[in-house]
């Protein structure tokens, strides 16, 4: 799952920064009953279970639309700068994400070859942020409603082509070709090779279109100057994580392995 980080000039709002520390507790959880079951091999039938599937996808999903909805924040946020600047800034982020990506596969690559993450969401959401560079002007001429139902429409229509197929609500309309499917530069497409495994894997396709969905989404909500969202006050303890979401993203997995593997000292899982 994962994290993301807002641009330094856009406004903070606690309902996202809520949002965000809640969601990053329930990826937490999630990864330590992961742990569980495949590190220390805990038996839990229900983590196979179509709930957990569910499970799952809410963290990602809320993390991806946040990661596009608070570009749109970052648009919003710096309308009186100049093209230049702001576009080096959002180069910049996109970098220092996409990086923290590779610092993930490296460390998994070194330390724990067998759960390796190559192309994870980390890096998917730096790739989202880079692409948005360039594609903004022309994303910014469509109107919000109609950019947000065909941003949402493109991810349910190519959710199913890391399986080699696009269709709506899992029934295949169209299967694509299997050549398309055949290194690590078209696994990062979205086009995994059939060696390619990765305990964590976040192609730009579908996902940059729900990046998108979260973009169009963010401009949609936002009318006059003024941003449509629940009013709230900062939680403490989720706001706090909201803000320093990268950070957390980064450390909570080792420490909680850290934790797991005192814990099997005392409860012998």
């Amino acid at each position: 799952m994962a994290a993301e980080i807002q641009m330094a000039a856009s406004p903070r709002y606690p309902f996202l920064d809520n949002l965000r520390g809640i969601t990053l507790t329930s990826m937490i959880l999630y990864h330590a009953v992961w742990d569980l079951v495949y590190i220390f091999g805990v038996p839990w039938d229900w983590f196979g279970s179509f709930g957990a599937y569910l499970w799952q996808q809410s963290i990602c999903w809320t993390f991806i639309l946040l990661s596009g909805f608070c570009q749109g924040l970052a648009r919003s946020g710096e309308a009186a700068s100049k093209d230049a600047v702001r576009s080096l800034r959002a180069a910049k982020n996109g970098l220092t994400i996409f990086g923290a990506g590779l610092l993930v596969t490296a460390v998994t690559l070194v330390f724990m070859p067998a759960e390796r993450v190559v192309f994870g969401v980390l890096t998917l959401i730096g790739s989202c942020m880079l692409l948005l560079v360039p594609l903004r002007k022309v994303l910014d001429r469509i109107h919000p409603a109609i950019g947000l139902m065909i941003a949402f429409l493109l991810f349910a229509l190519f959710k199913g082509v890391n399986g080699g197929w696009l269709g709506f609500l899992d029934i295949p309309l169209f299967h694509l070709p299997g050549w398309l499917y055949a290194d690590l530069c078209t696994t990062y497409l979205g086009f995994p090779a059939a060696d390619f495994y990765s305990t964590d894997y976040f192609s730009l396709l579908p996902w940059f279109f729900l990046f998108l969905t979260g973009y169009f989404l963010c401009r949609f909500l936002s009318r006059k100057g003024k941003m449509r969202l629940p009013a709230q006050r900062p939680l403490p303890l989720f706001a706090f994580m909201g803000r320093h979401s990268l950070v957390i993203y980064l450390l909570h997995q080792p420490i909680v392995y850290g934790a797991l593997v005192c814990g099997s000292v005392f409860f012998a899982f």
